[in-house]
């Protein structure tokens, strides 16, 4: 007897926090990453590809507890495994070198990009699934990586075809020894610093206020000052008024400032290290600067730090930022190796290239498509793909019902394919085909007025000789670039 359970619908939604790429977001963010990939292996970076799962005590250490476990998307999988999807690379990365340390030759290059998950809660253009792309060089204190990790970005970045862009940099260090010069104790320096690090944001007046007695921000809400004494906070503003003027030229005027600190200046002499090997290298001294109050991820980074924005979208916020964290592998091997890296917002820097027109919109992966007008000949049809493809023109067969050639030119059209390729009996009897520019059939359409201006718009479709085929779609996609 047949089942007469009725059916129900299952609502095609994504689960909150996450979200579908369709394809010409997909294809836009793979010609990305391939650039990237391309500038990166220029510069020695080697790929690196670690599980999304890992034990529960790898990302959280053995102490972990079922609310910090809860933090991440944690569970119990097969032979009772405690495990979470990873929440970043670094962590895989740490394990990877540890487990791996008396076959690695150091330093280790490595790029990794991918996948990963955070249950924070979402909002506008806040996701928990998103992917990251990181870049570290590991194993060595040396400043020669500090500046290659800054080199890499800038070219990186070069290559995007991005003309307006700045990787400014600082160095925890010389920014301890100026708290440490104010006479702020050590437990306290990371709260200074989480101050500090809205200089930009909200300015010099509001970041002074919450040093001492706190503020009222724009929306009326009060936030409490940290309350330290007159003295701290003047000699806090004479760095912060110091700051914005000082170059590579200029450290020392911070070193003077602070009654020659030792922490300031050893990251003073680190920077100069770093500005002098990036002038070696021929980085673009317009692309990169120091800028001393740069402070990035507070209890992570212990030497210097770097942050990219762009010039022309300052409200994108950072798009390409790093620095040096000495601690990766103690939790595994009970001592610190020594690394420097930087991570890429992915879509982040994707919307930021669409906006900037520096990535060209692709709707589809093929450039042309092969119709299908008489059945018959269907060996013909599939020997001209197969020609095309031999020859590396991306091409698409149409598997669609054949009895409409009209309606397969739009399945072309309406799926950004840019070429058309349209033959019947009489074109294979006289060895010619018809080739429809779909793609400047799009153009026209747009720049045209009217629909008699656009009929009358040249260039639209040719008949051309079979066996000039592949070089007349070579010209026209070069015509295009």
């Amino acid at each position: 007897m047949a089942d007469k359970r009725k059916r129900t619908k299952v609502k095609p939604e994504v689960l909150k926090g996450f979200r579908d790429y369709p394809p010409a977001e997909q294809i836009a963010r793979e010609a990305m990453l391939a650039t990237v990939r391309e500038s990166l292996e220029l510069n020695g970076f080697l790929p690196l590809q670690t599980p999304s799962l890992e034990f529960a005590a790898t990302l959280l250490g053995d102490h972990y507890t079922s609310e910090t476990l809860g933090e991440l998307f944690g569970f119990t999988g097969p032979e009772e495994t405690e495990m979470a999807l990873r929440y970043e690379f670094t962590v895989s990365l740490a394990r990877f070198v540890a487990a791996n340390q008396q076959d690695l030759p150091l330093p280790f290059r490595r790029y990794q990009y991918g996948n990963v998950w955070r249950v924070d809660k979402p909002g506008p253009g806040r996701y928990r699934e998103f992917m990251q792309f990181d870049i570290d060089i590991i194993g060595t204190r040396n400043r020669l990586a500090d500046a290659e990790i800054i080199a890499t970005m800038v070219a990186t970045l070069d290559r995007l075809e991005i003309e307006r862009f700045s990787v400014r940099f600082s160095h925890r260090e010389m920014l301890n020894g100026v708290i440490a010069w104010a006479s702020v104790a050590p437990e306290r320096a990371t709260d200074v610093m989480r101050v500090i690090d809205k200089l930009e944001k909200q300015g010099e007046e509001a970041v002074l206020l919450e040093l001492g007695p706190g503020r009222v921000d724009s929306s009326g809400d009060r936030i409490p000052g940290l309350g330290l004494s007159e003295e701290q906070i003047a000699r806090l503003r004479d760095f912060l008024q110091l700051a914005p003027s000082v170059t590579h030229q200029s450290l020392q005027s911070i070193v003077e400032l602070t009654n020659d600190n030792e922490q300031v200046v050893t990251g003073c002499r680190e920077l100069t290290e770093i500005v002098e090997a990036l002038d070696a290298l021929g980085s673009n001294q317009s692309q990169f600067r120091i800028d001393p109050t740069i402070v990035r991820g507070l209890g992570y980074y212990t030497g210097p730090v770097f942050e990219t924005t762009l010039d022309d979208l300052p409200d994108y916020g950072s798009v390409f930022s790093g620095g040096r964290y000495d601690n990766l592998v103690e939790r595994f091997l009970n001592r610190s190796i020594p690394a420097v890296g930087a991570s890429i917002g992915v879509d982040r820097l994707l919307a930021a290239l669409k906006h900037l027109g520096a990535l060209r919109e692709q709707a589809a992966t093929a450039v042309a498509l092969v119709t299908v007008m008489d059945p018959e000949r269907i060996t013909d049809y599939l020997a001209m793909v197969a020609e095309l493809r031999s020859a590396g023109l991306a091409t698409e067969l149409y598997v669609g019902d054949t009895r409409n050639i009209s309606k397969q030119v739009r399945y072309a059209d309406r799926v950004g394919i840019p070429f058309a390729i349209i033959a019947g009996s009489d074109e294979f009897a006289s060895g010619q085909v018809t080739v429809k520019n779909l793609a400047r059939g799009r153009e026209q359409a747009a720049a045209a007025s009217d629909r008699d201006e656009w009929l009358k718009a040249a260039g639209f479709q040719e008949t051309i000789a079979r066996a000039d085929l592949i070089p007349f779609l070579r010209k026209q996609l070069n015509s295009r670039d």
